[in-house]
C-alpha cells in the first residue's frame, strides 16, 4: 500500500514534484481556491479544500498523511508566521482528539535569506542566523516552531533553504527589456540560485533521505554577483546587458524590492545535498540551466 504524502503549497515547485513521487505515495494537496482542484488532479494530486489563514478550515488535515512537504509562504506581513501555527496547531489538536497518528517525516522549504548580508563570505548550513527584513524574520519563525514542533512529538523535521529560484519561464526578461539597472561591479552583492527542477529533486531526496533536525542548502555551484547574472540572462537572449550605477542611486531607479536583495551578499556552500542526498545536479551553473532555456522558441517572442 502506498504511504500518504500531504503538500502544503501547490504551486510550480510542487507540481514539478509530482511526477516524481506519484508511484510511490497518493498526493493530497491543500488547496485554497476551488479553481485550481482541476490543475491539481491533472497532476495527480488529490486537492484537499483548506486555507492556511483560517485555522478552522484546516480540521481534515489531521492524522491523513505519513509525511508532509511544506512549500506554502509566511503571510505578507508581521514578524511571525501565524500560517505555519495554525498548520501545526491544527495536527497536533485534532489528531490527539482523534487518536490519529501524527506524520513520520515534515519538510520544511525556508530561504537563504535567513542570514541577511555576509558581506560576501561563504556560508555553511551552520551560519548564525541575522535576518535583516520582515520577511527574513517570518521565515525564522517558521523554522524555530516547525523544529520545535517536531522535537516534542518526534516528528523528523529537515528544512530546506532556498535561494532565487529560477526555470526557462522565471527569468528576468522583462526586468531586463524595461532597462532596470544594476550595481556597479564593485558595489555589487554576491547571489546564489537553483534551478527549479534542480529544487523538486531535492526536496524528494530530503523526504528520502534528510536527516532529523538538518539543515541543507538548495543551491547550484555558481557563486556569481547579481549584475553578472543579468548580464548573463542579456546575452543569452541577445537582450542588451542592464546599465551599471552605483548604489547611492540604487533607491532612485530599483524597486525597494529588488534592493531588499541587492542588499544582501552570500555565497552558500552546497556539500551537504551531495554528500547526504547524493543530489546530482541536472544544472549545476546558471549558464547551464539558461543554456536549455534559450533552446525554448516561445521564450524569445515574449
Amino acid at each position: 500500500m502506498k504511504k500518504t504524502l500531504l503538500i502544503i503549497g501547490c504551486g510550480d515547485i510542487a507540481l514539478r514534484i509530482a511526477p516524481l513521487l506519484h508511484k510511490r505515495y497518493r498526493l493530497l494537496g491543500l488547496c485554497r481556491k476551488p479553481e485550481n482542484s482541476g490543475k491539481l488532479r491533472t497532476h495527480r494530486i488529490t486537492p484537499i479544500p483548506g486555507d492556511l489563514d483560517q485555522p478552522d478550515s484546516l480540521g481534515r488535515l489531521a492524522g491523513m498523511a505519513h509525511a508532509i512537504l511544506y512549500l506554502a509562504p509566511p503571510p505578507g506581513y508581521g514578524l511571525k508566521d501565524s500560517r505555519t501555527t495554525h498548520l501545526l496547531a491544527t495536527l497536533h489538536r485534532r489528531t490527539l482528539a482523534k487518536r490519529r497518528i501524527l506524520p513520520q517525516r515534515l519538510i520544511y522549504i525556508s530561504t537563504s535569506g535567513v542570514y541577511g548580508d555576509c558581506q560576501g563570505e561563504w556560508v555553511s548550513e551552520n551560519h548564525p542566523l541575522n535576518p535583516t527584513n520582515e520577511r527574513a524574520w517570518r521565515r525564522v519563525d517558521a523554522e524555530r516552531q516547525i523544529r520545535n514542533w517536531g522535537i516534542r512529538n518526534g516528528v523528523s523535521v529537515s528544512i530546506i533553504r532556498v535561494p532565487g529560484i529560477y526555470a526557462a519561464d522565471r527569468l528576468p526578461l522583462a526586468r531586463l527589456r524595461q532597462g532596470t539597472p544594476v550595481l556597479l561591479a564593485d558595489e555589487d552583492s554576491y547571489t546564489n540560485h537553483i534551478h527549479a527542477d534542480d529544487l523538486a529533486r531535492i526536496i524528494v531526496a530530503t523526504l528520502h533521505y534528510g536527516k532529523a533536525g538538518r539543515v541543507y542548502h538548495a543551491s547550484d555551484d555558481s557563486h556569481l554577483k547579481m549584475g553578472d547574472y543579468f548580464d548573463l540572462v542579456a546575452d543569452h537572449f541577445s537582450l542588451p546587458r542592464p546599465p551599471r550605477i552605483a548604489r547611492f542611486q540604487a533607491n532612485k531607479y530599483i524597486s525597494p524590492s529588488l534592493m531588499s536583495f541587492m542588499n544582501e551578499s552570500r555565497r552558500l556552500t552546497n556539500a551537504r545535498i551531495k554528500q547526504e542526498l547524493h543530489i546530482k545536479l541536472l544544472y549545476p551553473t546558471i549558464s547551464s540551466g539558461i543554456a536549455k532555456a534559450c533552446l525554448l522558441p516561445f521564450l524569445n517572442q515574449k
